[in-house]
């Protein structure tokens, strides 16, 4: 091999989660086979739980990219397994990238299960799982999280989620991984230690199926997956960067990238066969589907990127900051979710309301409060909700004109940490008090990311952020340049927000500390801290 092909091919075992020694190149260049069995180097998740079923995943590295592998499959209440409620076979091949998905069904609601894989004498670490309740619950507490870049550090909130005993789920609200080349989006200080695979910019099917494994080989993200299930959804980084409905920022045809919606469709595949989400087939690109936790909250998560969202008035005007009158904006007829998707969403929350459901949990991508630092006469991102206006408009309207109440917004993206009072127009005291709730209409609760960097670093994003709240009487609290995630805790009387902070992601650490609780309590979603209480409307 020549050094660069030997350096290429010791990075894809990193991703397959294979040692680097347990191989001896022949002199023909091939790989030996004989008493190389198939192995679980990549670890089980589970996923999109409902009250009698559940999704399992793993996957497997195959002894040959021939093989044709059956695997033995089994879901108990113990965690000796001795109590065996459901088993069977899953057949797996290089067509699928040898990964495995059972819909495991029949399951009691509100239940925990132990579930484990085996193939060849081969077994898989013992994931646990549950299901959701289908009554009455008191309390379900989630975390979310987002924005976790491989190359820019540890994932170290994954581990302080993983070392929880107080979840019972977890969301993961986009970026899952990012498209970069090697070096492209990266942590200096972890040259060498958190390289990518491939090292290219991924664009082929084979490209995201490597970043997906080489993600998948981390130890703190298996023991998350291995511990709690998962309910996903893509942002932008999954395919491209400001990726849209018919492109990206990031994808450049002409400079050989070929076609977006051949790239979307690779990366949407990948997603698929990797990601513990229940899809009917490998290219299913509607992911945006509901969750109901008993009588306590139904969980509505949206696909604001892929689905149905128009191009973005920044790539339109060339200008990242608009005037919130510039026309682009103010186009009613543009949408972030798409139409139907804005029509299911509606139904969703109008039909939540009737069953008496306590709270609508929205878990989605990007910023939906208003972001300005002019008093509302600017936007500064109009990748997010600012940027579609009118659809923003179009959903507050309907949550007034229909009295639905209790609703939080959980978001990630931005590589920060946010709570603000969701409000047609923040800037206007007639229908906003944010002293009273008057005029809100939801709790938004933005989570940091679990390891790219922050907006603004150091002490300047603690003076913007000052800043912002100075003009912004609707944002609760800001952290600019922290990572970490959030936790969600729900009963009928309140949603609270947990933020937790890590100490860093340059190195290994277990140390976190509890940044913010903010309260929204039921008959009024005014967001306030934890302990202050608030009139009922």
């Amino acid at each position: 091999m020549s050094a660069f092909s030997r350096r290429e091919f010791l990075a894809t075992l990193s991703a397959l989660g294979i040692a680097p020694s347990a191989f001896a190149i022949g002199r023909d260049g091939q790989l030996p086979t004989e008493g190389v069995g198939p192995s679980f180097l990549h670890g089980v998740a589970s996923g999109d739980p409902l009250h009698d079923r559940v999704i399992l995943w793993t996957r497997l590295t195959p002894k040959k990219l021939e093989d044709h592998l059956q695997v033995k499959w089994r879901i108990a209440t113990d965690h000796h397994l001795k109590n065996v409620v459901r088993s069977g076979l899953f057949s797996t091949d290089i067509t699928r990238d040898f990964t495995v998905k059972v819909d495991a069904i029949g399951l009691e609601p509100d239940t925990m299960y132990y579930y484990q894989f085996e193939t060849r004498g081969a077994q898989s670490p013992l994931g646990r799982t549950r299901t959701l309740p289908v009554d009455h619950r008191r309390h379900w507490r989630m975390a979310f999280a987002s924005c976790s870049n491989y190359p820019y550090g540890y994932f170290n909130a994954y581990g302080r989620m993983a070392a929880r005993n107080d979840i019972d789920m977890v969301l993961h609200l986009g970026d899952y991984l990012y498209e970069y080349p090697q070096g492209g989006y990266a942590n200096p200080l972890l040259v060498g230690l958190r390289d990518v695979v491939p090292t290219n910019e991924i664009l082929t099917l084979t490209d995201y199926r490597l970043r997906h494994a080489l993600y998948k080989t981390d130890p703190d993200l298996q023991e998350l997956h291995r511990l709690y299930p998962f309910i996903c959804v893509w942002d932008d980084h999954e395919s491209a960067n400001d990726a849209w409905r018919d492109g990206a920022e990031n994808h450049n045809p002409e400079n050989g990238e070929g076609e977006w919606i051949v790239r979307r469709r690779n990366a949407v595949r990948a997603y698929n066969e990797y990601m513990p989400i229940r899809s009917t087939n490998d290219a299913d690109d509607e992911i945006y589907r509901h969750f109901r936790i008993g009588d306590l909250g139904d969980l509505i998560m949206l696909d604001t990127r892929l689905h149905g969202r128009d191009l973005q008035a920044a790539f339109k005007t060339g200008q990242s900051e608009l005037p919130v009158s510039d026309p682009t904006i103010s186009d009613g007829t543009r949408t972030l979710l798409g139409f139907d998707q804005e029509e299911w969403l509606n139904r969703q929350l109008w039909e939540s309301k009737q069953r008496g459901t306590t709270w609508r949990v929205l878990g989605q991508q990007v910023m939906m409060a208003q972001l300005s630092s002019t008093f509302g006469q600017t936007i500064i991102n109009p990748d997010q909700w600012d940027g579609y206006a009118p659809a923003r408009a179009r959903l507050f309207t309907h949550l007034r004109d229909n009295n639905i109440k209790n609703n939080v917004v959980l978001t990630g993206d931005i590589h920060s940490s946010w709570c603000a009072d969701l409000t047609l127009n923040p800037w206007d005291s007639s229908g906003y008090n944010p002293q009273t709730g008057a005029g809100v209409l939801g709790a938004e609760f933005v989570c940091p990311a679990v390891t790219s960097p922050g907006p603004v670093p150091g002490a300047a994003g603690d003076v913007l952020a000052a800043q912002l709240r100075f003009v912004s009487p609707h944002l609760k609290y800001i952290n600019l340049n922290r990572r970490g995630y959030g936790v969600l805790d729900l009963t009928h009387e309140a949603a609270t927000c947990e933020i937790y902070h890590v100490a860093t992601v340059d190195a290994k650490s277990d140390q976190e500390t509890l940044a913010s609780v903010m309260v929204s309590e039921v008959g009024n979603n005014l967001v306030r801290g934890e302990g202050q209480k608030t009139p009922r409307l």
